[in-house]
């Protein structure tokens, strides 16, 4: 094949791909001077990735496979902006060998591996038999081409439990079960080969021994079409939730040098087999001692922030040079690393209820400023909707410190900086997680978090007397904003009045609890704050997002969100939801009953799991749902008798709409 045909120089680029991937990528190539072409879908018109491109270009409709997955569309957009190349990001069409074909067939630059290495390495199961060849250590397992449940069922007897099974194509955890016992098999390939053909269109399976309690380690490598190849050292993904990666960090705080240098030589060897050209990603799985190969991503990974902050090297900008035909400007002995880098990924998701994706706008954005070793890339801002149709990632923060301890300090106070509204987060989730002590002295695996999960996911402590002051500082502090005039009012000083003193009641209350009441003294004088029996004299000076509240002379930073009679706190004790009660009454809400069997969010239905009439114990599955990519099990509220079911297979269906009946048991 003519090389000059797939690297070339060029000076627009299409990016194929939305969200916080597609700003990172506009970012660099803006900064190398190139014409930024972005693609969108219906439900993005808005979207940060299409204000930041220099022109986008509408696709379709919202669904993926309408859109962002077209491969048609997508090559229609590149001619039509006259773009020359196409960065594919990584997720949607990244790793697909049949886009990277028709770029190069359409004559486009293509920034990535060819068709061929995609092939090569894009299948577990081929992977894994060039990896044998090769020398590269692999976990033992099954990766033929039979797969018929006699089959998969004999090797997985054979391997021995407990095993993964696996879909041979794809990754981010789609199409993946853990099998303990020869009982829980079928189900597990059923469900697995369900969820890899929606995902990405091939539901073939591979069984591989699962390693218990074991540790996720990859390595970045970057190869050029002048046969360099080089890996940039390894990163820990252990703490994973459902096989999606969490946290990411680099170097890995597992491994002593000796083993680093084992797991990198063995990294280029697989990356190697293939005359691999290209940024990719070799993934490894470690028992403690051993490290063995599971797959190559033959793309951009969304954690590689944390190698570029111990090396100093803009991944991407590399990437675009190799695409030019270029030769990587360092060899492997001029790689130098440097400190240790940390990343939290930030999700509209909300860790209390199952994680299950939150939608909506995003009604208040703030993150700390990119200053002190932090780094944040998003993809959303202020006023931005989060959509139901695409993955739930908002933005991803990354900390870099000379130091592991220091590096979890940087991004746990980055976390705790950080305020979105309109939607829920994950925030307070990771927040916890930087702060466990098994995860401050890396006492981790890759089951931590699922066996952590009810103390990294517990309730907020109640709101003490800070907060409720607060809660009202923040109210005076809204009021007075919304009625200044004028720059200098005397009004502007809270308390301020020519005579007298006046009283004002508040009463404020966490969920569904009591009230808590509050009494505001003002006028001529000190401004004081009774709860209870207790007088405090207090004041309040503004700041950005939010004030500083001085209690008898203790001053605390609060930062504070109020939507309607909603108020969100952040205090020097966490972070806080409170409901400001209407002092003139007549509150009315519905809240929707927690037995309904409804669609959380817009979905499709991919599998019926009990029949009418069945007798369900609390907790059975009654069905199943693909819902931003990921597939939820909706399960009986109570013990009862399934009345109904009002939806079928393949049936898409929106936020609310009841899908089952269960009639409870005596009734």
């Amino acid at each position: 094949m003519d090389r000059s045909k797939l690297y070339r120089r060029f000076r627009t680029l299409l990016i194929a791909n939305r969200g916080e991937i597609a700003c990172r990528v506009i970012r660099t190539a803006r900064a190398m001077g190139l014409r930024t072409v972005a693609v969108y879908s219906e439900a993005d018109r808005d979207a940060m990735h299409v204000a930041l491109a220099d022109e986008a270009v509408l696709l379709g409709p919202a669904r993926a496979r309408d859109s962002y997955l077209s491969v048609e569309r997508l090559i229609e957009a590149a001619r039509k902006t006259g773009a020359e190349a196409v960065h594919p990001g990584y997720g949607f069409l990244s790793e697909n060998a049949e886009f990277a074909r028709a770029c190069f067939d359409a004559g486009l630059v293509f920034v990535g591996p060819t068709a061929g290495m995609m092939t090569a390495m894009g299948s577990k199961s081929g992977s894994k038999e060039l990896m044998e060849k090769a020398g590269v250590p692999l976990v033992p397992g099954y990766h033929g081409e039979a797969q018929d449940e006699a089959t998969l069922s004999k090797a997985a007897e054979r391997i021995g439990f407990p095993i993964l099974v696996k879909a041979s194509a794809g990754g981010g955890g789609r199409g993946m079960r853990i099998v303990r016992s020869a009982a829980e098999l079928e189900t597990a390939i059923v469900s697995a080969k369900r969820e890899a053909k929606a995902a990405f269109g091939d539901d073939r399976m591979l069984i591989e021994k699962y390693v218990d309690n074991p540790r996720h380690i990859e390595v970045q490598v970057i190869g050029d079409s002048h046969g360099n190849l080089l890996s940039l050292f390894e990163r820990e993904c252990t703490l994973q939730r459902r096989h999606q990666k969490v946290i990411e960090e680099a170097p890995s705080p597992t491994l002593n040098p000796a083993q680093r240098e084992t797991v990198c030589g063995a990294a280029r060897k697989a990356a190697g087999a293939v005359n691999y050209v290209g940024a990719g990603t070799i993934e490894f799985v470690s028992d403690g001692k051993d490290v063995f190969f599971i797959e190559m991503n033959t793309r951009l990974q969304v954690e590689h922030p944390v190698t570029e902050l111990i090396t100093g090297i803009d991944l991407v900008e590399w990437q675009l040079r190799v695409a030019f035909g270029e030769a990587l400007p360092l060899k492997q002995d001029e790689i130098r690393l440097n400190g240790h880098a940390i990343e939290a990924r930030v999700y509209a998701e909300n860790p209390t209820k199952n994680f299950m994706p939150s939608v909506g706008k995003i009604s208040t954005w703030r993150l700390p400023a990119e200053t002190g070793g932090l780094r944040i890339d998003a993809g959303y801002r202020e006023g931005d909707s989060v959509s139901p149709y695409y993955d739930a990632m908002l933005a991803k923060m990354i900390a870099w410190a000379p130091t592991r301890d220091v590096a979890i300090e940087r991004l746990n106070r980055g976390l705790e900086e950080s305020d979105v509204r309109g939607i829920v987060t994950n925030i307070p989730f990771l927040s916890a997680l930087m702060t466990h002590p098994k995860v401050r002295t890396n006492a981790v695996d890759t089951g931590f978090i699922e066996r952590e999960l009810a103390v990294l996911t517990q309730a907020a402590p109640a709101p003490g007397e800070l907060e409720l002051c607060a809660a009202v500082a923040a109210v005076i502090n809204e009021e007075q904003q919304a009625s200044r005039a004028q720059a200098n009012s005397p009004w502007q000083t809270f308390g301020w009045q020519p005579v007298g003193r006046r009283q004002r009641s508040f009463a404020f209350r966490v969920g569904h609890g009591a009230e808590q009441k509050i009494t505001l003294n003002y006028g001529s004088g000190p401004s004081t704050l009774l709860i209870g029996e207790r007088e405090l004299a207090f004041t309040i000076a503004q700041h950005d997002g939010g004030f500083d509240l001085t209690l008898d002379g203790l001053k605390s930073s609060v930062a504070a969100v109020i939507d309607g009679h909603e108020l969100y706190l952040r205090t020097r004790n966490g972070r806080f939801d409170l409901h400001w009660v209407d002092p003139f009454g007549g509150e009315s809400e519905e809240h929707a009953g927690e037995d309904k069997i409804a669609a959380p969010l817009p979905g499709t239905v991919v599998a019926v799991l009990a029949e009418e009439g069945a007798e369900l114990d609390k907790g059975a599955p009654i069905l199943t749902l693909e819902v931003m990519k990921m597939e939820q099990t909706l399960r009986a509220p109570y013990a009862g008798v399934l009345k109904s079911i009002k939806c079928k297979v393949g049936d898409i269906v929106q936020e609310g709409v009841e899908l089952a009946v269960v009639e409870p048991s005596g009734e």
